[in-house]
């Protein structure tokens, strides 16, 4: 019979989360995620099988958290202009560049990456960035501007922000300069005015 388990699951997933965020999947090596997550090569092994299946545990669990928060955001009846909302988002990703955040987001990462070639990977970027997309479809039709927009138009409109939303993370992990970036920002400031 083997040993119990003697760490926390959600704990590792979390410290993979940082390392992976801060490296990519490819650029993550399996030192870096062993000392990351204070795991031995056995351990990491049992638990989470091999690379991929835990770097896709660790995309459901950035869903989870950061996803579902800026999707949370774009929902918030509390802020009565959906327009406003999706700004929000995108005003939130400067900032935290601003902070020295440059890892961009997850996601859009995985979506450069691993998931131009992994089928797995892919569905589940894609399920987050649809996630993100419909949240700014419906945050549109609580925008008085654009509410009364055909479907397929206000569609449109979503399909093009969140592309807008991949590329400032992007730029972000690329370091592109400040300046770029807050008019990137500002562009979608004009876009839903």
């Amino acid at each position: 019979m083997g040993r119990p388990r003697t760490f926390d699951t959600d704990q590792a997933i979390e410290k993979a989360m940082q390392v992976f965020w801060t490296h990519g999947y490819e650029g993550a090596s399996l030192p870096d995620l062993l000392d990351g997550m204070g795991l031995t090569r056995g351990s990491l092994y049992k638990a989470f099988t091999d690379k991929k299946t835990l770097f896709l545990k660790v995309l459901e669990h950035y869903e989870g958290k950061a996803v579902a928060s800026a999707v949370a955001l774009m929902l918030d009846s509390s802020i009565p202009n959906g327009a406003d909302r999706i700004l929000t988002v995108f005003t939130n990703s400067y900032r935290a560049v601003t902070e020295g955040d440059r890892r961009g987001c997850l996601l859009c990462t995985a979506a450069a990456g691993p998931s131009m070639y992994d089928d797995e990977i892919a569905a589940v970027v894609s399920q987050g960035l649809g996630a993100m997309r419909d949240a700014m479809d419906d945050a549109l039709n609580a925008s008085p501007r654009h509410r009364d927009l055909p479907d397929s138009e206000r569609s449109a409109l979503a399909d093009m922000l969140i592309s807008q939303y991949v590329g400032l993370r992007t730029m972000a992990r690329a370091r592109i300069d400040s300046k770029t970036l807050r008019n990137a920002v500002r562009s979608v400031g004009v876009m839903l005015a």
